[in-house]
């Protein structure tokens, strides 16, 4: 019932797990056009936490917090806005700060200017002011000191499960500055178009930059061109926090492309590390695609033991079971469909065939292509729940 628990846990406030928002830092240097930087600090300390095991809020949990107090992203918040918008989301922590730049001596390039970034922690769990970190480098490093601040602040969260240092530093080299810029530009617009086109060019600048590889594979995954999109899910690295997403929607995205033993793959990193019932539904659909029986019925049982309420999960067995000619169980299969879900209309007509014990030929329905696949992902949920299941040992 994992999925059932998630969701009851949510929708009835239980999960007390503790969870961290990062808020863009505030601009100090006194230049408009650096603005997006608070948004890029915000993006890399908020992806390395998550990579690193730590509960984050999103930025469209941010965005809601804003909306929520009536406050203006991007503004510069007091202390009492800070800690009112981590109240508002629950957040047990709040990590901020600001970042200034001294201006470069005459004649130089500005990208050689010094910048320091400060960031600080407040508990709001026990309502006191953590530690501060600071970095300090040319502007043109922004990508590495942003990492190196980032090892900082997991490091003080999570001593005794960060990485070392050196580890962290080499799972995520340095990105061009102008490559960063493009992709915050890109998460800040509102303009589809624009969106694109910013990705585009910060994957172009630093073939090696992996966020806007996944930004890019979601635009074309939306776009029904799951080539493209897989090819841009694929780009996303292991230490990138959105990897297991990435690999979800590659495995997808090969599926409809008749990849199967791709699309196998795809779903097994992602089981292996995030076992949610919608990844046991699909990695069935594509073991029963390439005509691996045994397995796909064991992993559509796995998907029902964790959600016996969804009719698909049964549709999906019940159509294994009769293509491998296990007509009886097939048709107690299509009628907990129904039982479920008594319109459907596709399950009847298999039950037909089912209890008549006519298996698949030429003038049966193609069930190959009415596999009923997943596509909703909720990894934040999973391990919302595993940490609060650990958190009461």
């Amino acid at each position: 019932m994992q999925r059932l628990l998630v969701l009851a846990l949510l929708a009835g406030g239980v999960l007390r797990a503790e969870t961290v928002l990062a808020l863009p830092f505030f601009n100090h240097t006194h230049a408009a056009d650096l603005d997006w930087i608070g948004e890029s600090i915000a993006e890399t300390v908020g992806d390395s936490l998550a990579s690193g095991g730590v509960l984050i809020l999103d930025r469209d949990d941010r965005l809601e917090g804003y909306r929520r107090l009536s406050l203006r992203p991007g503004a510069e918040l007091t202390h009492a806005s800070i800690i009112k918008i981590g109240e508002a989301l629950d957040a047990s922590k709040v990590v901020y700060g600001y970042y200034q730049l001294q201006p470069a001596p005459a004649g130089k390039d500005r990208l050689k200017s010094s910048l320091s970034l400060t960031v600080r922690i407040i508990d709001l769990k026990h309502m006191r002011q953590g530690p501060e970190f600071s970095e300090t480098g040319a502007l043109e490093d922004l990508a590495a000191l942003e990492v190196h601040l980032s090892w900082q602040v997991l490091n003080s969260l999570m001593p005794k499960t960060a990485p070392s240092e050196q580890q962290f530093l080499r799972d995520r080299p340095p990105v061009r500055i102008d490559a960063v810029e493009s992709y915050v530009r890109g998460l800040l617009t509102q303009s589809a178009e624009q969106r694109h086109h910013f990705f585009t060019q910060a994957a172009r600048l630093d073939p090696n930059y992996s966020q806007p590889c996944f930004q890019l594979g979601e635009i074309y995954w939306e776009k029904k061109d799951y080539k493209i999109a897989a090819n841009w899910f694929d780009r996303v690295k292991r230490s990138d926090s959105r990897y297991f997403e990435a690999q979800f929607f590659l495995g997808l995205s090969r599926y409809h492309m008749g990849d199967f033993d791709g699309a196998v793959q795809s779903f097994q990193t992602v089981v292996a590390e995030v076992p949610l019932n919608e990844v046991y539904n699909d990695l069935g659909a594509a073991q029963s695609r390439r005509n691996d029986t045994a397995a796909a019925l064991a992993n559509f049982r796995k998907a029902i033991e964790g959600d016996d309420a969804d009719p698909d999960y049964y549709f999906n067995l019940a159509c294994t079971q009769w293509r491998a000619d296990q007509f009886d169980a097939a048709a107690a299969s299509f009628r907990k469909v129904l039982e479920r879900s008594p319109n459907d209309t596709e399950a009847a007509s298999m039950l037909e065939l089912a209890v008549k014990r006519e298996g698949p030929n030429p003038g049966n329905p193609p069930t190959d292509s009415r596999q009923r696949l997943k596509t909703n992902y909720e990894e934040t949920a999973y391990r919302q729940l595993q940490a609060e299941l650990q958190s009461k040992k």
